[in-house]
């Protein structure tokens, strides 16, 4: 019993997986089409983000197809779509360090010449 529930989830669960992935992208494209008030906004991390979603969705299609006998590639293959995605949120965390570390800079700087 519990073997047959474990092939049907590993079976559906990158149907669902893309599913969801669905709403992801619908909130990245409301993220990117609002208006913003602030024109200093920093979107390059969420463009990051977008693109190691984009590099998901390839890899989830891949293992669909793959399941469905539609094509024949190794397993091993995910591990490199993994990796990549990996790689960019590593990325985006050192560009938003970075970027926090000139705004505070720049506070710092502004505050010494007001003398606040």
């Amino acid at each position: 019993m519990s073997a047959e529930l474990g092939i049907a989830i590993s079976r559906v669960a990158p149907l669902y997986n893309l599913v969801l992935v669905g709403v992801v992208i619908y909130l990245f494209v409301k993220l990117f089409l609002v208006r913003l008030k602030n024109k200093k906004v920093y979107l390059v991390p969420w463009k990051l983000l977008f693109f190691a979603v984009a590099v998901y969705i390839i890899e989830q299609v891949l293992t669909v197809l793959r399941q469905a006998k539609l094509i024949v590639i190794p397993a091993h293959i995910n591990g490199f779509f993994e990796l990549g995605i990996i790689a960019i949120f590593i990325y985006v965390l050192l560009l938003q360090k970075q970027h926090l570390r000139q705004e505070y800079r720049t506070a710092l700087i502004s505050a010494a010449v007001t003398g606040k």
